[in-house]
C-alpha cells in the first residue's frame, strides 16, 4: 500500500534518530564533564548516596584541617612550656647553691635571689603572652571554671578534661570513704606503772633510737634523765631530714604517751623506731589495729594496739561522681569518659569519712577541638590548660611552724619579701615548691604530647584513610569510565547515522507514488 498522508516507517526512523540523538548526548556530556551522574535523572538513587559521600569527603576533610590545627596550637604550647621548664630547672639550682651557705657570701645569696625574681616574673609573663593566632594558651583562658568549690575541704582542683554533651554545667559530688592517714607509731610514758619508783615521762635508763622515715634516717642517743618532751624536740629537731615528727598524745599529759608519726600521707610514708643496742629495753613501739583512733589507745589493755616498730601510711579513697577514684596521699585523681582531674583534699577532710560529700560545679572553658567530621560529643575532645603563673604554679602545703597548720604555698613566695625567698633561709621548702612546679609543668606537657600522639595524630591518619575509602566509593558510583563510555559513543554514533539515512530513505518513498500518476 502506498499511502503520502501517514508516513510510518518515517515516524518509526524519526524516533529511532531521536533516541540516538539523545544517547548521543548523554555519552558526549558524559566524557566532557568526566561524571556518570550529572543530573537526577541520570541516576537518582546514586545521586541521593554520592551527594552524601560528598559531604562526608568535605567535613572529613576539615576534621584533618582541625586536628593539624590542633597540632600547631599544641606545639605552640609545648614550646612556650619548655622554656618554664628549663627556668624552673635553674631556679632549683639557684636554691641548692644558696642552701650551701658555707661557703656562698651574702652578695651570692643576693645576685642568686636578683636571678629567681627574674625567673619567676619571666614565667608570669610566659603565660600571659603565649598565644596562637590571638588566642591566649597559657594564661588560664583554656582552663576550666569552677564554682562552689569549698577551699577549706578541697585545697587544689586541677580539671584536665571535661565532656559536657548538652549540659551547661557538671557537678562534681567528692565523698571520702576511707581516710588518708599517716605513717604512726606510739610509745609508752606512764613509766610509773611499770617500775616503782620511776617518774612519769622520764627516760628510765639511756637510750639510743633509730628514726627513719620517708626523708632519711637519723640516731638519737638520749640519756637517762631525759624527759619525754626532751625527745619529742630531738625527734622534731631532725625532722626534716628524716620525715618524722613527734608529739604527745594528749599534749596535757605527760603520762599519755609519745606518738610518732610522718609528716606525709598515704603508702609512700612510713615510719621505723627501732631501739639500738641492750640499753632502753623498757622502751617498746606500738601501732594501732583496724586504723583505729589514737584516743583509743591504752597500755595497760593489750587489745587496743599491736607491738610494731614499723608503720606505714594509707591513701585516701573516695568517691567522685559515683566513681572510684584513685588516691595517693591526700590527693585523687579520677578518668572517666567525661571527667578527668586531680584534686588535693584538705588535711581534715582527707582524714574524716563523714558521709557527707562535698561538691562543686564545673561551669564551663576548656578547650574544645572538633576533631571527627560530625558534631557529636564522641568526635569532640575538650581539654583544659591551666594557667602557669608563678602565682598557680608549685602549691605545696607548707607548715610555718610545728604547731601552724599547713598553708599552700606558691612559686611567687620564693620571690623577694616573700614567705620562702632565699633570705628566710627556708630552702627545703623553696626547694620543695620547684619540685612541685617542676612536676606540674611536665605533667601538663606529658599530657598535651600524649593528647597529640595518641588523639590527633591518629584521628588524622584515620581520617586520611577514611577520605580515600569514602573518594573511591563516589568515584565509582559518580565518575565516568571512559572505555565504556567512548565504546557507547561509537555505538550512539553509528546509531544515530544510520537513523539519519533510514528516515532519508523513508521520507523518499513517498515520491514512489507519483509513477501511479503516468
Amino acid at each position: 500500500m502506498a499511502r503520502i498522508n501517514s508516513n510510518i516507517s518515517s515516524l518509526v526512523a524519526r524516533g529511532n534518530l531521536q533516541r540516538a540523538n539523545q544517547d548521543l548526548n548523554v555519552r558526549l556530556k558524559r566524557l566532557a564533564t568526566g561524571l556518570r551522574i550529572n543530573r537526577g535523572a541520570d541516576d537518582p538513587a546514586g545521586l541521593i548516596v554520592s551527594e552524601r559521600l560528598r559531604s562526608e569527603l568535605k567535613a572529613m576533610g576539615q576534621g584533618i584541617n582541625n586536628s593539624e590545627r590542633a597540632q600547631s596550637v599544641i606545639s605552640t604550647s609545648e614550646a612556650s612550656l619548655a622554656e618554664v621548664s628549663d627556668l624552673l630547672n635553674s631556679m632549683k639550682s639557684l636554691v641548692v647553691q644558696s642552701a650551701n651557705s658555707g661557703a656562698i657570701s651574702q652578695e651570692e645569696i643576693q645576685a642568686n635571689q636578683l636571678q629567681l625574681d627574674s625567673a619567676i616574673e619571666s614565667i608570669t609573663r610566659i603565660s600571659n603572652t603565649a598565644s596562637f593566632a590571638g588566642l591566649k594558651l597559657l594564661d588560664g583562658s583554656l582552663g576550666y571554671s569552677l564554682s562552689g568549690v569549698n577551699q577549706s575541704l578541697i585545697a587544689k582542683s586541677e580539671v584536665f578534661a571535661a565532656n559536657f554533651g548538652t549540659r551547661s554545667n557538671i557537678q562534681v559530688d567528692v565523698e571520702v570513704v576511707g581516710s588518708a592517714q599517716q605513717a604512726q607509731l606510739f610509745a609508752r610514758s606512764d613509766f610509773a606503772n611499770v617500775v616503782a619508783g620511776a617518774t612519769n615521762g622520764v627516760l628510765l635508763s639511756g637510750l639510743t633510737l633509730e628514726i627513719a622515715g620517708p626523708a632519711g634516717v637519723q640516731v638519737l642517743n638520749l640519756g637517762s634523765t631525759t624527759t619525754i618532751d626532751d625527745m619529742i624536740n630531738a625527734v622534731n629537731a631532725f625532722s626534716e631530714n628524716t620525715g618524722i615528727k613527734a608529739e604527745r598524745v594528749n599534749a596535757a599529759s605527760i603520762s599519755s604517751g609519745v606518738r610518732f608519726f610522718s609528716t606525709t600521707f598515704g603508702t609512700d610514708a612510713f615510719i621505723s623506731v627501732k631501739r639500738l643496742g641492750n640499753s632502753g629495753t623498757f622502751f617498746n613501739t606500738a601501732s594501732l589495729p583496724n586504723n583505729a583512733a589514737p584516743a583509743t589507745l591504752d597500755f595497760t589493755n593489750s587489745t587496743t594496739f599491736n607491738s610494731a616498730t614499723q608503720d606505714f601510711g594509707k591513701d585516701v579513697v573516695a568517691l567522685v561522681n559515683g566513681e572510684l577514684a584513685r588516691g595517693r596521699g591526700a590527693g585523687l585523681s579520677i578518668r572517666s569518659g567525661s571527667l578527668e582531674m586531680e584534686l588535693l583534699l584538705a588535711t581534715g577532710f582527707a582524714t574524716t569519712v563523714s558521709a557527707t560529700p562535698t561538691s562543686f560545679n564545673i561551669t564551663g572553658g576548656g578547650s574544645l577541638f572538633q576533631l571527627g567530621p560530625r558534631v557529636s560529643p564522641s568526635q569532640q575532645v575538650n581539654i583544659g590548660i591551666r594557667s602557669i603563673a608563678a602565682s598557680r604554679l608549685g602549691g605545696t602545703f607548707i607548715a610555718s611552724s610545728a604547731a601552724a597548720a599547713p598553708e599552700l604555698q606558691f612559686l611567687e613566695s620564693l620571690k623577694s619579701g616573700g614567705k620562702n625567698s632565699l633570705f628566710t633561709k627556708n630552702f627545703s621548702v623553696s626547694s620543695e615548691i620547684v619540685d612541685t612546679a617542676i612536676d606540674e609543668i611536665s605533667s601538663l606537657r606529658g599530657r598535651l604530647g600524649a593528647f597529640e600522639l595518641n588523639t590527633v595524630e591518629p584521628n588524622i591518619r584515620a581520617l586520611e584513610a577514611a577520605v580515600e575509602n569514602v573518594t573511591a566509593a563516589e568515584s565509582k558510583i559518580r565518575d565516568a569510565d571512559f572505555a565504556q563510555e567512548i565504546t557507547a559513543l561509537n555505538r550512539a554514533q553509528i546509531i544515530s547515522s544510520t537513523a539519519t539515512s533510514i528516515l532519508a530513505t523513508s521520507n523518499a518513498q513517498a515520491q514512489s507514488v507519483l509513477q501511479l500518476l503516468g
